[in-house]
């Protein structure tokens, strides 16, 4: 059985409280939303990645653009 369906949506203000990885938000209708994830060596590299040098203080790449909070255990 086929579903078609015309839906017109118009959102003033949403507030997402948190979405982590492999979350998924849908706003609408969707036959079916199938997860993945993949993981892919496109650069061909063979080795580790070098360890990340520790962040300067005061520098802005070292303070998050977004504010993060803790993850809640609701």
């Amino acid at each position: 059985m086929n579903y078609y369906i015309q839906q017109s949506i118009h959102i003033n203000l949403i507030r997402i409280e948190g979405i982590s990885n492999s979350s998924v938000l849908q706003i609408g209708s969707a036959g079916i939303i199938k997860p993945s994830s993949y993981l892919y060596n496109t650069g061909g590299f063979t080795e580790p990645a070098p360890e990340a040098e520790p962040p300067i203080p005061g520098d802005l790449a070292a303070t998050p653009a977004v504010p993060l909070l803790a993850p809640s255990n609701a």
